[in-house]
């Protein structure tokens, strides 16, 4: 069987645009490979269609343990779908819950975990989902937070930002490969170069730097424009927002960032969110 590289991240922290780069990377793109085609290479776990192709009885009502229960059947099937390696995109924390494990690890061969400082996070998931600011700052500090299940995606437990981070990183290991997704926009060569080396690839210089650029967020966004996206959730205007680091400066209150502070200092500081006084960076 073959086995399941994890993209994962808490939402709205650069996963997209990793897979983007990822599609463009291995298939020696000349022109920008189509946003919404994505699932060329790139798959994700929570597709109810995932679940009723392993159960036919499941459906979007069922409750959350049994949807759970689903989940390793649903990956061993991802993983077996491909003659090799498959890249699955994940929001889930690396926990356990309702008695299931809900990353299966007998099907997995690493993982890419990206990591974008939570106060930017916060005003882009606060957009996607269409949520005020606090509520989504509170949805943020929350451990064991669910994402509710619908016609769009099955349950998905991303717990609190903090808990996300920590459950994917607290044990370094040569399968796990951390980014910050503002190495990502300052050091692109070197970052997305890092990922091609993880996975095994030294791509010639000419063929890593167009792999970046036909994924920049100018192009991502512009695709959406002339195409839409499929992976755009209703409440938002557009998925490719903004693409930059430091909104949170001009979006979100004083209150708002102490809080979010409060919520996650320990993750903040740990990747370098915060400076040495314990004040936003």
């Amino acid at each position: 069987m073959a086995s399941i590289v994890w993209l994962a991240s808490y939402p709205k922290s650069g996963n997209t645009w990793v897979r983007a780069f990822l599609h463009n990377l291995f298939r020696n793109a000349t022109v920008a490979h189509d946003i919404n085609r994505m699932d060329e290479l790139t798959l994700g776990d929570t597709k109810p269609s995932a679940y009723t192709a392993v159960e036919p009885a499941f459906t979007t009502a069922w409750p959350m343990a049994e949807t759970f229960a689903l989940r390793a059947r649903v990956h061993r099937a991802i993983a077996a779908s491909r003659p090799d390696s498959v890249f699955v995109k994940t929001h889930t924390a690396l926990v356990e819950a309702q008695g299931h494990p809900l990353v299966t690890m007998e099907v997995t061969s690493g993982a890419i975990y990206i990591v974008r400082n939570p106060l930017d996070v916060a005003v882009s998931f606060a957009d996607h989902f269409g949520l005020s600011l606090d509520t989504t700052i509170a949805h943020m500090g929350q451990r064991g937070h669910v994402l509710p299940q619908n016609e769009i995606n099955a349950y998905e437990l991303v717990g609190s930002w903090s808990e996300n981070v920590e459950s994917w990183t607290q044990r370094p290991t040569l399968g796990l490969h951390v980014v910050r997704y503002e190495d990502l926009l300052d050091q692109p060569r070197k970052t997305f170069g890092s990922i091609a080396s993880f996975l095994g690839v030294e791509p010639p210089r000419e063929r890593l730097e167009r792999a970046i650029k036909l994924s920049s967020f100018k192009v991502l966004k512009e695709q959406e424009r002339r195409r839409g996206f499929r992976e755009r959730a209703p409440h938002a205007q557009a998925f490719f927002r903004k693409g930059t680091r430091g909104q949170w400066r001009t979006e979100l209150a004083a209150q708002q960032v102490a809080r979010v502070v409060a919520d996650h200092g320990k993750m903040m500081q740990r990747f370098g969110y915060l400076d040495a006084a314990g004040q936003p960076t």
